[in-house]
């Protein structure tokens, strides 16, 4: 089997997700697609017309977001016709299942030059998406579905009150998720003023040139435990909410599987990943196509896995998707020199930690979602690209890459530092 190799990585700064509020706000979200796609392009000198396809995650493709972006943002970032494009959804996972498919192409040998990304803009999503939602389901669901056939085979409830339900089964308190959510704000701080992101966050600009967001816009470093300690948790709303006109509500859904488990809101805006806008991109290549450009790679793409858990609690596939992944890498924890997991909620990392036995400086060594924010189809890239950089940074060699998905499933990847 060939080697995937990638090649470069991009990322656009991440802008808070409200209406209104973030730098984005009212921006076509193919316009970000397009500026990761044109950075890929500048940087490497790329022969758009040799793209073989280009393979995009957005989770929520309605309205503004719908229309295979992939291909829609490849021809308004100037690539040749011949560069095609299709655009996937696995929810949070996106971003990795894009990337592994293109891997695999290049892996099986069918293609020499992929890229691989995704795009989502939650301020739209927020603003359009949800009112399309309530006709059929409460939006607090945050999964679009209103199958009640479905909800009697697999509840579904809505994630934050499953993190809550986490946090108890695993008996995680609020003030070990707090200092966890303010040592992501911590890193991430870190992180910034050393210009870590650097070499892949590339500036959004309008069509005038004048530049839209050239920084990170969500995190606040100046975050501590303590202050933490008096934010309201966030999901208890829901608890009681039904989750269908007249069905059950979403605890209800929860106990429904797990009749025994009593628990409380815990998570809040400060143990849980922020709401915002943001694209990235990678460019990989088989190694007889690197070599025709003269291109160096930066890493390879060692294995890829996927799985799904149970759909219910919903967040807790990271950890078998780790084992899953490092056994067909034939690679241990103690391999793997950085873990990027998504802080989708500060249970779903804390929990990480514990089952596997990681070495916290290991884990989301700048930060992760709660700090950087989550642009949902986007992120999976992006992590695989910090990681990268991390990996360069340190001279590490391995590094594992997953996430949790609604539904109850986790992509994982592991890549190699060359």
């Amino acid at each position: 089997m060939a080697d995937a190799y990638i090649i470069d990585a991009v990322r656009t700064p991440r802008g808070v997700g409200k209406t209104g509020k973030g730098a984005y706000s009212g921006m076509h979200p193919q316009h970000l697609a397009a500026t990761v796609l044109a950075a890929l392009k500048d940087r490497n000198h790329l022969k758009t017309e040799d793209v073989d396809d280009i393979i995009w995650g957005t989770s929520a493709q309605i309205g503004l977001q719908g229309g295979d972006m992939g291909r829609m943002a490849a021809l308004d970032a100037g690539y040749d016709t011949r560069a095609s494009g299709v655009t996937l959804d696995r929810f949070c996972g996106s971003g990795i299942t894009a990337t592994s498919l293109a891997a695999g192409q290049i892996m099986s040998g069918m293609e020499d030059l992929v890229i691989a990304g995704g795009t989502e803009m939650m301020s739209h999503v927020t603003d359009f998406g949800m009112k399309m939602r309530e006709a059929k389901v409460s939006a607090a669901s945050g999964l679009g579905t209103g199958n009640a056939r479905l909800q009697e085979k697999h509840p579904q409830t809505n994630q934050g009150v499953a993190a809550d339900a986490i946090a108890a089964m695993e008996g995680i308190s609020r003030a070990e998720l707090e200092a966890f959510g303010a040592e992501s704000q911590r890193r991430a701080g870190i992180a910034i003023a050393e210009g870590r992101f650097d070499r892949s966050t590339v500036p959004v600009v309008d069509d005038t040139g004048t530049t839209i967001l050239a920084h990170e816009e969500y995190p606040r470093p100046e975050t501590t435990a303590d202050s933490l300690a008096g934010l309201k948790p966030a999901f208890g709303m829901f608890y009681d909410l039904p989750s269908t006109p007249g069905g059950p509500t979403f605890k209800q859904l929860i106990q429904q599987r797990y009749p025994e488990l009593e628990f409380e809101p815990v998570h809040h805006v400060g143990t849980s990943s922020g709401v915002v806008d943001g694209a990235a991109a990678l460019l990989l290549a088989s190694k007889a196509y690197a070599d025709s450009q003269g291109w160096t790679p930066r890493a390879r793409v060692v294995a890829m896995a996927n799985v799904g858990d149970d759909p219910t609690l919903m967040l807790n596939g990271p950890v078998p998707a780790a084992r899953k992944v490092l056994a067909k890498a034939g690679l241990t924890v103690a391999d793997i020199d950085v873990f990027e997991v998504n802080e989708a909620f500060a249970v779903v990392v804390e929990k990480f930690i514990r089952d596997l036995g990681i070495d916290r400086a290991k884990i989301n060594p700048n930060g992760g979602a709660i700090a950087l924010g989550h642009p949902i189809g986007a992120t999976g890239a992006v992590l695989i690209g910090t990681a990268l950089d991390e990996l360069e940074r340190t001279g590490g060699r391995y590094a594992l890459i997953t996430m949790c998905a609604a539904g109850g499933m986790a992509p994982a990847i592991i890549i190699e530092r060359l």
